[in-house]
């Protein structure tokens, strides 16, 4: 059950952080969805042409795992939701850090430079919303889960 739970919360919280930053990326013209999901600067799968839905798959593969281990520390206790939240946090601490890693590596892709510090805003508050949303889910699908028992 932990298993499903992690897959289900790493879906819907990968899902929405992909959704959030591409309409970012719409309204003000800041590739932060680009950058997300750019992976031209990664050995032997970088130099192919991948499909924006394939880039999209290897960032949900990515939030899947992250739910897994979010829910298997979860249930380690029994935590209250502002441990949650802590620990979510403490989970998503090397998220800003990638924004400069990806900026520095990126090869071809149009992404935000590393200096760009309004793109560094908008990746720090949809990742914080990405954080936010793990406990929020989690006590979400436990709620649901104690109501169907």
């Amino acid at each position: 059950m932990k298993l499903l739970k992690g897959l289900w919360i790493g879906f819907w919280s990968g899902l929405i952080l992909g959704l959030l930053m591409k309409w970012i990326q719409s309204v003000t013209g800041v590739q932060i969805y680009t950058l997300l999901l750019n992976v031209d600067f990664v050995p032997v799968i970088g130099t192919i042409q991948w499909s924006e839905v394939t880039e999209f798959i290897f960032h949900m593969t990515i939030s899947l795992i992250i739910g897994v281990v979010f829910v298997y520390l979860a249930k380690r206790r029994n935590y209250s939701f502002g441990q949650l939240v802590l620990i979510s946090l403490l989970m998503s601490v090397p998220f800003p850090f990638l924004y400069f890693l990806l900026s520095y590596f990126a090869i071809e892709a149009n992404v935000p430079a590393v200096t760009d510090w309004g793109a560094f805003l908008y990746w720090v508050f949809s990742h914080l919303t990405y954080s936010l949303l793990l406990p929020i889910l989690y006590k979400t699908f436990e709620r649901k889960n104690a109501v169907s028992q």
